[in-house]
């Protein structure tokens, strides 16, 4: 049987969790939109589906190869790199916009870098990272 044969309805189908972040998209053709919004209904969808965000995983958690493979995928082959992970990348109209950061987080969730001690370690650095910046006093943070 072929590797690449997969059972759709076993599949997490991405698209499901991103028809807001989709509008937003689509709206962004027409008019404005901050790319804050946009960050913000990203993460909504990986909390969501992962219950993380990209901002909950530092950068140096993963490889030199990990980090060769993310920046070397195309769209083919996140589809199938996803696909053989549980998740499907496309929608009605395509692949999703954002996959790429998708399949980041496809990674992380592979390599079980989805830790509660991975999300405060990357959160202590932001909150550092702000507090460095002049005239930063405080950083106020919801959780």
């Amino acid at each position: 049987m072929s590797t690449i044969a997969f059972d759709q309805f076993a599949l997490t189908r991405i698209a499901d969790f991103a028809r807001s972040l989709s509008r937003l998209h689509q709206a962004s053709r027409r008019r404005f939109i901050d790319d804050d919004e946009i960050d913000r209904e990203f993460n909504a969808v990986c909390a969501s589906i992962w219950g993380y965000t990209i901002d909950d995983i530092s950068d140096e958690l993963f490889s030199p190869a990990d980090h060769a493979f993310l920046d070397t995928l195309d769209e083919a082959q996140a589809r199938i790199f996803a696909a053989e992970q549980g998740y499907d990348l496309v929608d009605d109209t395509g692949m999703l916009t954002d996959w790429w950061g998708y399949c980041w987080m496809i990674l992380a969730e592979k390599r079980g870098l989805l830790t509660p001690e991975n999300r405060a370690a990357a959160r202590a650095a932001i909150e550092e990272k702000y507090l460095a910046a002049p005239n930063v006093i405080g950083v106020i943070v919801g959780r």
